[in-house]
């Protein structure tokens, strides 16, 4: 049985994340990084962007060159998954059976795409959007194809539906809530990228429910409605979420239920075993403390350098301020805070000029922004949400003034 001193299982920007930190940190004990991809980490956001667009190649997503990890003396160990953990005897058992065994553990396996649970969901054709193999077996067949139904109006499908237009496919994005970005965003911004999808060409539908799949010879053929309306396509996009890969940490023990909780150092429950990334739920401060998870590079990368500062024995808390970003057509949308439970918005500037911000309050202070095209804001703002000092309202909502100017209320 191998023995590492660090095992990362998960090879995302969480797990690689880790491992940069260790050897930065100066930990020179053995460390080894253990995915089910063959590739070695590569950055998971431009897939549903410019990696499908084809703007850029495989190797320039890469996290790191192939040799930077063989240089810092971290064993990859690729195309492997872990069935079991063992955490009293601090082993892993992998599905074909071989065992590693660790002195630390570091869990970072994100997690796997929500799929459709209909009749005919099992058809050929139906893609996620989270691996290098999702998008290329898209990629593979964008010269055959035309009609294309995307489901989901989050961040991946409305991406996806934004890079398969330029391609002068015919897309229909079908949205179960009432409107897209339902769960992240406030009406103002969804409202827009609704408008500004369907003049590109997206044939938009909200409040749409899929009530079966039709598949010709094994290969879907059509998405069927509940009101009973078919619509044809040749090829599927499913962009519903996902499911956090903690099977194996909660059958040993831990605690968890959406994820695998975490405390303020990215501990799980279970003694030397850390968890960071998409799978970790966590009391996050920006969330008023709520218990969440946070599916964004800035919370992998952030919560891997507290697990392993915890590791080295250095006690930082997490406490990171939250960010995203989404590219659409030519919108760059930066969000920074968690706009859950706000009570107020504010808009700055005017959303016909593609460029404005939406200020998310709550109790008079900023918890959050969505800027589209306004880097400054998006900057400036951050400090503030930081600060969590109330502001003058009418100074905020003048887009002229700059953020960084506005005056306490």
């Amino acid at each position: 049985m191998s023995y590492y001193d660090v095992l990362i299982v998960g090879a995302g920007h969480a797990g690689a994340q880790a491992a940069i930190q260790l050897r930065q940190m100066g930990f020179e004990g053995s460390v080894a990084m253990l995915g089910d991809e063959r590739e070695v980490p590569y950055e998971r956001p431009p897939l549903s962007k410019e990696y499908l667009s084809g703007e850029k190649t495989f190797e320039r997503i890469l996290i790191r060159p192939v040799a930077f990890w063989t240089e810092r003396n971290i064993e990859m160990l690729l195309g492997k998954r872990v069935k079991a953990v063992d955490p009293v005897g601090k082993f892993v058992t992998l599905t074909d059976d071989s065992e590693v065994s660790y002195g630390k553990m570091i869990w970072c396996t994100g997690g796997t795409p929500r799929m459709l649970s209909c009749p005919g969901a099992d058809a050929k054709g139906i893609h996620g959007v989270r691996r290098r193999d999702d998008v290329d077996a898209i990629m593979a067949r964008l010269d055959e194809i035309n009609q294309v139904v995307v489901i989901g109006g989050g961040y991946i499908g409305l991406e996806a539906a934004a890079v398969l237009r330029k391609f002068d496919k015919k897309v229909v994005l079908l949205e179960a809530l009432d409107r897209v970005l339902a769960r992240v965003a406030g009406e103002e911004l969804s409202r827009f990228y609704e408008a500004d999808h369907r003049a590109h060409g997206v044939d938009l539908r909200l409040g749409a429910m899929v009530e079966k799949i039709e598949a010709t010879d094994g290969h879907v053929s059509a998405v069927i409605l509940a009101d009973g309306e078919r619509i044809p396509a040749d090829l599927v996009i499913v962009g519903i979420g996902i499911i956090p890969e903690t099977a194996p940490l909660i059958a040993a023990g831990a605690t968890g239920g959406n994820g695998v909780d975490v405390d303020a150092y990215c501990r799980t429950s279970l003694p030397d075993i850390y968890a960071v990334g998409d799978c970790a739920a966590h009391a996050n401060g920006y969330a008023r403390g709520a218990q969440i998870r946070l599916e964004s590079v800035q919370n992998a990368n952030d919560q891997a350098k507290v697990a392993v500062q915890h590791i080295t024995g250095q006690e930082t808390e997490y406490d990171a301020v939250p960010w995203f970003w989404s590219n659409q057509y030519d919108l760059k949308l930066q969000t920074v805070g968690l706009s859950t439970g706000f009570d107020q918005t504010i808009l700055r500037g005017d959303p016909a000029t593609r460029s404005f911000s939406v200020l998310y309050m709550k109790a008079g202070k900023l918890i959050a922004l969505d800027c589209v095209n306004m880097v400054k804001d998006y900057v400036q703002g951050r400090a503030h949400v930081i600060s969590g000092a109330v502001l003058d309202q009418a100074q905020l909502a003048d887009a002229s003034r700059p953020l960084k100017e506005v005056d306490l209320a």
